[in-house]
Formats: C-alpha cells, sequence, structure tokens
C-alpha cells in the first residue's frame, strides 16, 4: 500500500463517479407520505397513485389537460391600480406580488383562457391558489369580469376552477369589492343563456365561496377539497360544537345538498363535456371520431373485396 492506492485512486475514483442528482424529483404524499416520482405524479394530473390524494395543481397545467392537444389561448386581463392601499406588513405588498410572479411564473392568482375540450369551445378562468394563496384581489375580479364578457361575446360557456383562501388583505374594501362585481359577471351569462359552471378545488373558502364560486348552474367538486366560508376551528369555538366528522369537506357537502357532483380530476374533462353540451342543447360528443388510419382502411377494403 502506498500513497497512490491510498490517496490517489480514491480521489481519482470520486472525481470521475461523481453525480449531480437534480432536485425536486420525488414529491411525498401529504395523505398518505406515499414517495412519488415527479414525472409519474405530473402523468397522473397531481394525484396520488396510492391514496387518490388531490394534490394542488396549476392552473396552465390544468388548462393542458383539459383543452384538446394542451392548445388554448389566453384571454388578456386589465391590470387593476397597484397597490391602491399602500399596504405593507413585513413587506411592501408590490414586492409580495412580484415575489409571487417570480415564484409562479403567472400575472396574478387568476388565469383565463379560450380552447375546445373534446371539440366543444368553452372559456375558462382557473385560480392559483400557490399565488398568495389564490386571494381575490382587484385583478382576480378583472379576471371574472373579462372571462364572461369573452363568453358573452363568443357564445360559449364558462368554467371556473376555483381555490381560494378569501379576499386579499393588502387590497382591503376593494378586494371586498370584487364580489359584487364577480357577481354581476355570473349574471352576464345567466341573462346571455350561457351555462356557468363551478368546479371547487381544495381549498376554496371566504369571500371566493360566499359570491362566485357558489353561483354556478351545475356545482362540481374534487375529492376531499375543503369548501366554506370561515375556518372549522372559528366556527366550533362560535358555536361551542364540536363538528360532525368531514364537515366542510366535499363529500359531506353532496350529501347535504350543497354540490350536484364529486368527479375525480381524471374524470372532469369528460364530465364537463357532457353537461355543457347537454345545457347548450348540442347532441352528445362522438369519441374518437377523428379520421380511421390509413393501414386499418386499406387493409379492410382488401378483405371487402377477397
Amino acid at each position: 500500500m502506498n500513497w497512490i492506492t491510498n490517496y490517489v485512486r480514491p480521489k481519482i475514483n470520486s472525481l470521475f463517479s461523481r453525480r449531480e442528482v437534480p432536485e425536486n424529483l420525488w414529491t411525498k404524499c401529504p395523505e398518505c407520505g406515499t414517495m412519488l416520482f415527479h414525472r409519474e405524479l405530473s402523468g397522473n394530473l397531481n394525484v396520488c397513485s396510492n391514496c387518490d390524494h388531490h394534490m394542488a395543481i396549476s392552473p396552465r397545467e390544468r388548462f393542458e389537460a383539459l383543452f384538446d392537444g394542451g392548445i388554448f389561448t389566453e384571454v388578456k386581463v386589465p391590470d387593476p391600480v397597484i397597490d391602491p392601499l399602500h399596504f405593507r406588513d413585513q413587506k411592501k405588498y408590490p414586492d409580495r406580488v412580484k415575489a409571487a410572479q417570480k415564484a409562479s411564473g403567472e400575472r396574478d392568482a387568476m388565469l383565463v383562457a379560450e380552447g375546445e375540450i373534446n371539440r366543444t369551445p368553452i372559456v375558462a378562468a382557473a385560480q392559483d391558489f400557490a399565488f398568495m394563496a389564490g386571494s381575490m384581489g382587484m385583478y382576480v375580479g378583472n379576471a371574472i369580469i373579462a372571462a364572461a364578457e369573452r363568453a358573452v361575446k363568443l357564445k360559449r360557456p364558462l368554467v371556473l376552477f376555483s381555490a381560494s383562501g378569501g379576499a386579499r388583505m393588502q387590497e382591503g374594501m376593494l378586494s371586498l369589492m370584487q364580489m359584487p362585481r364577480s357577481t354581476v359577471a355570473v349574471q352576464m351569462l345567466k341573462e346571455a343563456g350561457l351555462p356557468y359552471i363551478v368546479v371547487l378545488t381544495h381549498p376554496t373558502t371566504g369571500g371566493v365561496t360566499a359570491s362566485y364560486a357558489m353561483l354556478g348552474d351545475v356545482q362540481i367538486a374534487e375529492p376531499n377539497a375543503q369548501i366554506g366560508f370561515a375556518g372549522a376551528r372559528v366556527i366550533e369555538q362560535t358555536i361551542r360544537e364540536k363538528l360532525p366528522e368531514g364537515f366542510q369537506r366535499a363529500e359531506y357537502l353532496l350529501d347535504h345538498g350543497m354540490l350536484d357532483r364529486v368527479v375525480h380530476r381524471k374524470a372532469m374533462k369528460d364530465e364537463l363535456v357532457t353537461l355543457i353540451r347537454l345545457l347548450m342543447a348540442l347532441p352528445p360528443a362522438i369519441k374518437g371520431d377523428l379520421p380511421a388510419p390509413v393501414e386499418a382502411a386499406s387493409s379492410e377494403a382488401g378483405e371487402a373485396k377477397a
């Protein structure tokens, strides 16, 4: 044994055997604790393959899975006044917005798009809980109005995916004013005779639940989604009673008549197509209506001649 075998060779081996492992290859399911490979999780629409827990999904990822071929066109949303109250807590409000924009890659907590699902044209809007807890501010109000106006102009139904912790405190009363504004937008759709379908995802709480999230012609929720106005702990402290098991969860609300459907994320597209075509008095969607493959067509022709 000498310095070559004791020092040089291990050093060389460590240099050549060193591999850089990318971060975030695995995600731990918050419900069952299973470690899920990120590609497998993404391919399963952020649903745990072990316990079927529905994890958060961004609006852009949701639209890519929802629209045919993942193709959609974003609807422009007017920009509101930035920091109208000059609000500051531990950070300035504009700094919080910029940090959220950098982390999410989106302008604010709602994305509006238009496209087709199973060749059925729709306008869709989705909230991003990762953007300041999906809080409802002036931008979200503008987005709902823009989505409703676009739907009325194109004579298309509006599908809205809600996910929010409530109003955005940094905008104060201006945030609460988005509740009646969004209600007026929904009324525009009803007067135009267009369906408005709401898909409530985990969590949908606060002023969002008290306004546009509960005004749909059809109310759908993802499994085990938390839906309510005030938190369960606040309610228990107020009424001084223990709440029932599963209170404010989608299945509980379905049993008590507040929801029409609880639909798995992977079945959501087909469910929406069925409902939209029914409400729009359209014929049922035809699955597999694309042209037949050339090889199959030619072989069938040969068998017919024989």
